[in-house]
């Protein structure tokens, strides 16, 4: 890519507003990946007790902020439904009242405010304990468990030269439809698919809202989920995953995705805990959830082709989003 007088000015305004943070947060502040140009910062509500607290991580586009908005992901175990939604767009909405200027200190400094009006308004409320995935036994006999609130930085690198797709975004966007699957249950633990074609990060995020209004699926133990987006002019994928708290399940989600070769998709599953812990058997529930779900849309022909995508000869099924 070219380099013109505006993306220089960009490169600039994003070298001076990262020194700016970092010399305002200090260590809160982390550079992730300074060549992809991937931070983030962990925001507390600054009270004595900091009992709430949410890790916001940003991608930089190349044409930030003269043209494209942050990419954005907020992470908390205990932000879910309408709350994470009203606070997405009050960050859109410093966006739209800022194009074109730098923004992450006044999105910063906005969540820190949604932080302390919950600790003051909920003063006897305590977050939800963190989610942690099932004991993973490793060789020497210990075992570990993970934490939810901040993220595998892996699934933080997004393509970048995908990640503008977001600013070409419009407000009119629809929600794309939300299918669901069979519910596979196993020892008292439950999982249950659903599925959306989306084509846009935009829309995941409202297929994900749309989920959380169900307060079943709200309060799943976990809801994993893993994406796909081909942007056709680039020829490149934008892709992503969440565990959720059950360490490892987003990853092995989005390579079912990626070995079945399904595009424009966006599969969640979503796990109700029963109390016993059912060791690997949870991985294979999740999968074979996605590739019941992914036939039963026709994005696939059958769940045995999806157990053989590793073959050279797969077939490829990809439905195209409406």
């Amino acid at each position: 890519m070219a380099t013109t007088a505006e993306n220089v000015g960009d490169i600039q305004a994003q070298i001076d507003e990262i020194e700016a943070l970092s010399s305002i947060y200090g260590d809160d502040w982390c550079v992730i990946d300074e060549a992809s140009r991937i931070f983030c910062i962990k925001i507390s509500d600054d009270t004595d007790l900091s009992k709430w607290t949410i890790c916001l991580q940003v991608i930089l586009p190349h044409d930030y902020p003269s043209e494209a908005p942050p990419i954005y992901q907020l992470n908390a175990t205990w932000l879910r439904g309408s709350k994470r939604t009203e606070l997405s767009n009050s960050l859109e909405e410093i966006y739209v009242q800022n194009a074109g200027e730098s923004i992450l200190y006044l999105w910063i400094e906005r969540i820190r405010e949604f932080l302390l009006e919950k600790s003051q308004l909920n003063d006897s409320e305590t977050p939800e304990p963190q989610k942690v995935s099932e004991e993973v036994e490793v060789d020497d006999g210990r075992s570990w468990t993970a934490e939810s609130d901040f993220p595998d930085l892996r699934a933080l690198r997004l393509n970048t030269e995908a990640a503008h797709l977001l600013s070409e975004l419009s407000g009119d966007e629809e929600l794309p439809p939300v299918k669901h699957g069979e519910p596979i249950t196993d020892r008292r633990s439950t999982f249950q698919p659903h599925l959306a074609p989306v084509v846009t990060p935009r829309q995941v995020k409202m297929v994900l809202d749309k989920l959380y209004e169900n307060k079943k699926i709200a309060n799943a133990t976990h809801n994993i989920y893993a994406y796909r987006i081909y942007c056709e002019d680039r020829q490149t994928f934008l892709q992503d995953c969440e565990d959720d708290g059950e360490t490892a399940a987003g990853g092995r989600l989005l390579h079912l995705l990626q070995i079945l070769d399904v595009r424009n998709v966006m599969v969640v599953v979503s796990r109700w805990y029963g109390g016993i812990l059912l060791g690997p058997d949870r991985f294979k529930h999740i999968n074979n959830c996605a590739r019941h779900i992914l036939v039963q849309e026709n994005y696939i022909d059958s769940v045995e082709d999806g157990s053989k995508a590793g073959g050279r000869n797969k077939k490829h099924k990809n439905k195209k989003a409406k």
